[in-house]
C-alpha cells in the first residue's frame, strides 16, 4: 500500500487501506456520486420529463430503492473487506455469482476511460474561459470542431487522466480521501454561487418554478423510468464503487447515517445543478423548455451560448466549468479506484502496479473514445460512436444486471439477516423494514424495468 496509510485486516489476513473515519468515507462516496450525471444529465432529464414532477419522483425513488442498494453494497463491502469480485466469491463460488462480481468490477473500468474523455473536454472549456474565449466557445460549430480534431481532444483527455492517476498513486487516505475533503466543499460553494447568479437573471424565475413545483399533468410512465435510470447513474449504484469504499470503512462507522448523508449531498448538488442550468436557459430562451432537452450538448453548446449573452459571462463560465471539473475528477477517481482495488485483490498486485494497469486501460480505451469523433469516426458499433457504445454497454446493459446480481446475492445467498447484522454493528437500523421490503420485492422489479426500457429506447422501440 502507498505511504503509511492506516490498514485493517480482512478475513484473509491481508492488510487493507481504510478511510480515517466517517467524514472521509462520506465525502469520498459523495464525490463518487456527484459527477457529470448530476451537473448536466439531471437538469436535462428534469426539463424533459416534467420539471418538478420528475424531481419529486426522483426523490421518492432515491430515498427507497436507491437507499436499499447503497446500504447493501456498502455493507457487503465492509463485511468481506473485498472489492466486488471478492465480495461475491466470499458468499458463493457458483458461476452466476462469480459473473455478478466481475460485472460489478468491470463496469467502472469501462466507464472511467470515456468519462475521462468528457473530463478532458471540461478542462479544455475551462482553459478557454480563463483565456477570455467566451464568445468563441458560443459559436455554433465550436464543440463539433473541437471533438472532431482528434489530436486536440486526445491531449486534453490525457491531461485529465494524468491527474486521476496521480491521486490514485497517493493511496486511499492520502489520495482519494484527501482530494475529496478539499474538492467536495469547494464544489458546494461554487454550486451555490453559480445557482444564485443563474436564478437572479431576468426571466429566470419561471425556470425555478418549472423545476421545483410539481405539475402532475406532466407525469408519465417515462418520468418514472427516466428517474430510475438517473438514480443509478447519480448514486454510483452497480459500479463496484460502493463495495470498494465499503471495504475501506471502519466497523464503527454508522452505515445507515452515512448513506443518508450521501443521499443529501448527492440530491443537494443535483438540485443546485438544476437551479444553475434550468433558470439560466429559461431566461436565455424566453421560457422554451425544448432548449433544455439538448442532452449532452447542453453543457458544451447551449450553456456557453447562455454565458455569452450575460454581462458577467466569462466569470460565470469559469466558475461553472471549474465546478464541473471538480465533479468530474471526484467521480473519475472513484471509478478508477474501484478498478485498482479489484486488481489488488484478484491479481495480488501492489497498489502502484494496480494503478499502472488501470492507467493503461484508461489510456487505451479512452484514446479510442477520444478519437472516435475524428480519426476513428468511421468505427461504429451498432450505429454508435465508440464513446456512445461504451456508455450504452455500461449504463443500459451492465449496470442493471450488476444491481440485479446484488439483489440476488443479498436475498438468496448472503441473506438479509447477515446484511442487517453488519449494519447493526455500528448503530440501530432504523429503516430496516423498508430495506427488507425493497430488497425482496420492489428492487428486482424496478431493475428489470430499467433494463428492458433502456434496451427498447436504444433500438427505437420506445422513445424516452
Amino acid at each position: 500500500m502507498a505511504g503509511n496509510e492506516k490498514t485493517t485486516s480482512s478475513h484473509t489476513g491481508k492488510k487493507r487501506s481504510t478511510f480515517s473515519g466517517k467524514l472521509g468515507y462520506v465525502l469520498a462516496v459523495a464525490g463518487s456520486a456527484v459527477g457529470l450525471g448530476n451537473i448536466w444529465r439531471f437538469p436535462y432529464l428534469a426539463a424533459k420529463y416534467g420539471g418538478g414532477i420528475f424531481l419529486l419522483t426522483y426523490l421518492i425513488l432515491m430515498l427507497t430503492f436507491g437507499y436499499a442498494l447503497i446500504v447493501s453494497e456498502t455493507a457487503l463491502g465492509r463485511m468481506t473487506k473485498k472489492s466486488p469480485v471478492g465480495a461475491f466469491q466470499a458468499f458463493s463460488e457458483k458461476l452466476p455469482f462469480k459473473l455478478g462480481g466481475w460485472i460489478n468490477a468491470v463496469i467502472p473500468m469501462l466507464i472511467v476511460p470515456y468519462y475521462s474523455v468528457i473530463g478532458g473536454w471540461v478542462v479544455k472549456y475551462l482553459f478557454e474561459y480563463l483565456r477570455g474565449g467566451t464568445q468563441v466557445l458560443a459559436q455554433d460549430d465550436y464543440f463539433t470542431g473541437f471533438i472532431s480534431d482528434g489530436i486536440s481532444a486526445e491531449v486534453w483527455f490525457l491531461l485529465f487522466s494524468l491527474v486521476v492517476i496521480v491521486v490514485l498513486f497517493a493511496g486511499v487516505k492520502h489520495g482519494v480521501e484527501r482530494v475529496s475533503k478539499v474538492m467536495m466543499p469547494l464544489l458546494v460553494i461554487l454550486a451555490v454561487f453559480v445557482a444564485g447568479y443563474s436564478m437572479t437573471r431576468p426571466g429566470a424565475l419561471e425556470g425555478v418554478k418549472y423545476f421545483l413545483i410539481p405539475n402532475f399533468e406532466n407525469f408519465s410512465w417515462m418520468t418514472v423510468v427516466a428517474a430510475m435510470g438517473q438514480m443509478f447513474y447519480s448514486l454510483s449504484i452497480a459500479m463496484g464503487i460502493l463495495y470498494t469504499y465499503g471495504s475501506y470503512m471502519k466497523k464503527e462507522v454508522d452505515i445507515e447515517q452515512s448513506t443518508a448523508q450521501v443521499e443529501i449531498f448527492d440530491t443537494g448538488i443535483a438540485m443546485l445543478a438544476g437551479l444553475m442550468i434550468i433558470p439560466a436557459v429559461f431566461a436565455f430562451s424566453g421560457g422554451d423548455p425544448d432548449t433544455l432537452q439538448a442532452g449532452p450538448s447542453l453543457m458544451f453548446i447551449t450553456i456557453p451560448k447562455v454565458f455569452a449573452s450575460m454581462g458577467f459571462g466569462t466569470g460565470a463560465g469559469i466558475m461553472f466549468f471549474l465546478l464541473v471539473l471538480l465533479a468530474a475528477l471526484t467521480s473519475a477517481i472513484s471509478l478508477a479506484e474501484s478498478g485498482v482495488s479489484t486488481f489488488e485483490d484478484q491479481l495480488g498486485l501492489s497498489r502502484h502496479k494496480a494503478t499502472v494497469l488501470m492507467g493503461v486501460i484508461m489510456v487505451l480505451l479512452g484514446s479510442a473514445s477520444a478519437l472516435g469523433f475524428g480519426v476513428l469516426d468511421f468505427v461504429k458499433v451498432i450505429g454508435m460512436s465508440i464513446l456512445d457504445f461504451f456508455d450504452f454497454l455500461t449504463n443500459s446493459l451492465m449496470m442493471p444486471v450488476a444491481a440485479l446480481a446484488t439483489c440476488l446475492l443479498v436475498t438468496r445467498v448472503a441473506g438479509l439477516d447477515q446484511v442487517i447484522q453488519e449494519v447493526e454493528q455500528s448503530s440501530r437500523f432504523k429503516r430496516k423494514k423498508m430495506y427488507c421490503f425493497f430488497m425482496k420485492y420492489l428492487a428486482p422489479i424496478c431493475i428489470v424495468i430499467i433494463l428492458l426500457s433502456s434496451i427498447a429506447n436504444v433500438f427505437g422501440w420506445i422513445t424516452m
